[in-house]
């Protein structure tokens, strides 16, 4: 079943309404979609290196909106079904507990999810489980894709289809090291 999504998503990149495809794709990868929106992003850029950022920008800003249905996703189960499963298991303190923790850090959670293979929509969803402070959800989720979307299509505008099999095979290696480069980044100007 995941390798015909795949295909369908792949599909969508050849259409006319490729972009359209994308912005959809990416909206509900950020939530609940398995496929993550480089399958299109990657073949459209290839295509069309002229339109790169353009569709690194809608990438983004799709993701990012699609974060915000994934938050209110949490917000609202967790308020709600999520808080009764957790009376009855009596695990309310320790779910209060992590979420203290989460919010100290997880604007760290969501930077780190955003640009790496990890699953988008799992930290989205947790973000507004517990309530993490909506500024800094969306501050840190434009940041976090605008990384992974602009790095893929600036290295894909620039080397073309010969850095597309290297992203494609060490994708998570890629976004570690800008991961790795950004966090660095922000160490150095701490502490500089």
């Amino acid at each position: 079943m995941l390798r015909s999504l795949y295909n369908w998503t792949m599909a969508l990149g050849e259409s006319p309404y490729a972009l359209f495809a994308l912005a959809a794709v990416a909206f509900v990868e950020s939530s609940v979609f398995p496929i993550p929106p480089d399958v299109l992003l990657i073949p459209m850029v290839i295509a069309m290196p002229g339109r790169a950022f353009l569709i690194a920008f809608v990438a983004t800003a799709a993701s990012v909106l699609g974060g915000m249905l994934g938050y209110y996703i949490g917000a609202a189960l967790m308020d709600g079904l999520g808080m009764r499963i957790l009376e009855f298991y009596h695990a309310t303190a320790q779910f209060e507990t992590l979420k203290a923790a989460y919010n100290a850090q997880g604007a760290w959670a969501i930077l780190i999810a955003g640009v790496t293979p990890f699953p988008f929509k799992v930290i989205t969803i947790l973000s507004g489980a517990t309530h993490l402070n909506f500024g800094l959800f969306v501050a840190s989720a434009i940041v976090a894709r605008a990384l992974r979307f602009f790095i893929v299509a600036a290295l894909l505008w620039k080397f073309g289809t010969p850095i597309r099999d290297f992203i494609e095979k060490r994708l998570g290696l890629v976004f570690t090291v800008a991961l790795a480069l950004l966090v660095g980044g922000f160490v150095a100007v701490k502490y500089l």
